[in-house]
C-alpha cells in the first residue's frame, strides 16, 4: 500500500461538501456514482482499464488517523466538532463497489466502476479513485498500443523510471506497462513489489570507464583469485578478434576496434557470462561495437556460455539492425557457431509508437524494444479524463445536463453487458436499468445511442457477457470477486485485445466501437432530461 494514499489524498471541496451534507443531515443518504471516461486516449477507439486493485485496497484501509483529523480541524476551522467526530468514525464498510475486471478493454460512457454508499463517504472517494484509475488506465492503454504496433513476437522492455513523473509515477508506470503487454522493466523496486521480470545491461559510462585489456589483467593479478581465468579469457577474446578481422566474408568491413570498449565488454562478460548483453554504440556500431561484441561472445562460447545480444541506442536503427544481423550471420557461417545469426538485437533511444511503426514499414532486424520516456509520461496524451458522476440518490435517478451533449450523464444505477456476434467479436456494449431483464443469447434487442435518436440497431447476440462484478460488497449479501494477480490481469488484457475486431484497434482511423443503451433506458434518459431542464421564456 502506498503510504501517500491516505483519506487526505483528496480535494478540499470533498471535505467541504461532506460537511455541508452532514450539516443538512444528508450525509447518510444512499448515493450511486458512476466512474467513466468520455473519450478514448491517443486518438484511438479503445482503453484498457487499470487501477481497480489499488482502489479496493484504498477503501479496505480507509480510516482517518488522529493526526489527520487534527490537521483537518486546522484546515476547516469553522466546522463543528461533531463533524470531526463523524469523520473519525467512518470507514467503507457500508460502501459497495461494482467494476469491470481490471485489464479489460473498455469504452466511453460505460461505467468502469459503480460506487454505492453513504453520500458523504462516497464523495470522499471521488478524487482518490480518479487519481488511481486515470493514470493507471492511460499508461496501460499506452503500453497495449505499443504491444499492438510491435507485434506479439517482439520483447518490450520498459526503461522509463528516470523519466517518470517522480518515484510514484515510475512505480505505477512499471506496473501498468507490464499489465498492458510489456515483458520486463528496468525498475528493480517494481520487480520486487510486483514480481515483474527485471532486465538491464550497462551504460555508455561503463564502456568509457575502461582504458584497455591490460587494465583488466592488472586488476585481476592484484586480486587473490581469478587471475588465471581472467588472463585465459582475455587471450581468447584477443584471438577471436584477430580471426574476425581476418575472416574473408568480413574483410574490409572494419579495422582496429576501440580497445577501451573491448576491455569493457570483456569485463562485463566475466561478471555476467550467462547474460552478456552489450551496448555497442559508444564509439562506432559497425566498426567497433559489433566486432568487439562478437569477439567476446565467441570467447564465451568457447567456455560453454551463450551471449544474449547487443543494444543499439542511437543512429539509424533500421539500417544498423540489418547490418548487425548480416554480421552475425556471417560469423555463424564463417566459424560454424550454430545459432549465432539469431543473436538478440535490442533497440532503444526515445522510441515510441510512431517510431516502431516507421521501423516496421522500413524493415528492421530488432528483436526487443526498450521504451522509456514516451511510454511512462504518456507523451502523446497527458490524461485520460475519467469523471465521477452522481446517477442516483435514495433510489431517485439524477442527471447532469450540459450544452455539450457529450457531458450529459446517464442516470440511474445500471447494468452493463457486452454483446458478441457470430464471428466471436464484440459488437456493442449496452447499458440497461438495474431492474430490466438482461439480454439473452439468440433474442433480438434494440440498442440505441444514448443521445442521437437516429442511431439505433437491432442485435441478436451469440454470447452475452455481464461486465460489472462486485469487488467490495459492503453490508450487502452479494458475493465478492477475488482480485486477480498482476499476471492474470496482463493475460486478460492480451486476450481482450485479441478478441477485438482489428479495425477497432488499428492506429489510423480506427472504427468507433458502439456503446448503447436499451430502449427503456433511452426513453427514461430523455424523459428526465426534459423534466430537469429549465424551460426558456420569450418576451
Amino acid at each position: 500500500t502506498n503510504p501517500m494514499v491516505t483519506p487526505l489524498l483528496t480535494d478540499l471541496y470533498q471535505f467541504s461538501m461532506a460537511y455541508a451534507y452532514w450539516k443538512a443531515g444528508k450525509h447518510l443518504d444512499r448515493a450511486v456514482f458512476d466512474l467513466y471516461f468520455r473519450k478514448s486516449p491517443f486518438a484511438g477507439e479503445f482503453t484498457v482499464f487499470g487501477g481497480l486493485e489499488e482502489c479496493i485496497r484504498f477503501i479496505a484501509n480507509f480510516k482517518f488517523k488522529e493526526e489527520e483529523i487534527n490537521f483537518l480541524r486546522t484546515a476547516l476551522p469553522t466546522c463543528e466538532d461533531g463533524f470531526f467526530e463523524y469523520l473519525s468514525s467512518i470507514d467503507c464498510s457500508d460502501v459497495e463497489v461494482y467494476a469491470i475486471p481490471e485489464g479489460s478493454a473498455v469504452f466511453p460512457k460505460v461505467p468502469l466502476m459503480i460506487i454505492e454508499g453513504p453520500v458523504a463517504v462516497v464523495q470522499l472517494l471521488e478524487t482518490p479513485f480518479l487519481s488511481l484509475v486515470n493514470y493507471a488506465s492511460l499508461v496501460t492503454t499506452n503500453a497495449a498500443r505499443h504491444r499492438l504496433v510491435a507485434g506479439k513476437p517482439k520483447n518490450l522492455l520498459e526503461f522509463g523510471l528516470r523519466r517518470a513523473q517522480g518515484p510514484d509515477g515510475g512505480i505505477s508506470a512499471s506496473r501498468y506497462s507490464y499489465m498492458g503487454g510489456f515483458d520486463a522493466t528496468s525498475n528493480v523496486a517494481a520487480g520486487r513489489l510486483f514480481g515483474i521480470p527485471i532486465r538491464g545491461t550497462h551504460s555508455h559510462a561503463f564502456v568509457s570507464s575502461f582504458l584497455g585489456l591490460d587494465e583488466i589483467i592488472d586488476k585481476a593479478l592484484s586480486s587473490s583469485d581469478g587471475s588465471n581465468k581472467c588472463e585465459d579469457f582475455v587471450s581468447l577474446v584477443e584471438n577471436w578478434l584477430v580471426k574476425i578481422q581476418g575472416a574473408s566474408s568480413l574483410r574490409g568491413s572494419f579495422g582496429e576496434t576501440n580497445q577501451s570498449e573491448l576491455a569493457a565488454f570483456t569485463s562485463y562478460a566475466l561478471a555476467f557470462p550467462n547474460s552478456f548483453l552489450a551496448l555497442v554504440d559508444t564509439y562506432d556500431v559497425m566498426r567497433s561495437g559489433v566486432p568487439n561484441f562478437c569477439a567476446v561472445a565467441l570467447a564465451l562460447n568457447d567456455m560453454g556460455y551463450k551471449a544474449v545480444g547487443i543494444r543499439l541506442d542511437s543512429g539509424d536503427l533500421a539500417y544498423l539492425s540489418i547490418e548487425t544481423r548480416k554480421f552475425f550471420c556471417a560469423i555463424e557461417k564463417e566459424f560454424g557457431v550454430v545459432g549465432f545469426g539469431k543473436t538478440n538485437i535490442t533497440a532503444s533511444n526515445d522510441l515510441n509508437e510512431e517510431t516502431i511503426d516507421a521501423l516496421n514499414k522500413q524493415g528492421h532486424e530488432v528483436d526487443s524494444f526498450g521504451i522509456g520516456t514516451y511510454l511512462v509520461t504518456c507523451y502523446a496524451q497527458a490524461a485520460l479524463g475519467c469523471v465521477f458522476k452522481l446517477v442516483e440518490i435514495n433510489k431517485q435517478p439524477r442527471i447532469k445536463l450540459s450544452e455539450d451533449v457529450t457531458k450529459v450523464s446517464i442516470p440511474c444505477k445500471k447494468r452493463c453487458y457486452r454483446l458478441y456476434g457470430k464471428e466471436g467479436y464484440p459488437l456493442v456494449d449496452i447499458m440497461t436499468g438495474q431492474d430490466e431483464p438482461s439480454p439473452k443469447v439468440g433474442e433480438r434487442i434494440l440498442c440505441r445511442h444514448p443521445f442521437i435518436e437516429s442511431k439505433r440497431a437491432h442485435v441478436v447476440p451469440q454470447h452475452v457477457e455481464e461486465l460489472l462484478k462486485c469487488y467490495w460488497p459492503g453490508n450487502s449479501s452479494v458475493q465478492r470477486e477475488e482480485l486477480p494477480s498482476l499476471n492474470e490481469n496482463r493475460s486478460r488484457c492480451m486476450r481482450q485485445l485479441e478478441r477485438m475486431r482489428p479495425d477497432h484497434l488499428r492506429k489510423l482511423n480506427p472504427t468507433p466501437y458502439k456503446v448503447s443503451v436499451s430502449a427503456q433506458l433511452y426513453d427514461f434518459i430523455h424523459f428526465l432530461w426534459l423534466n430537469e431542464a429549465p424551460v426558456g421564456e420569450l418576451r
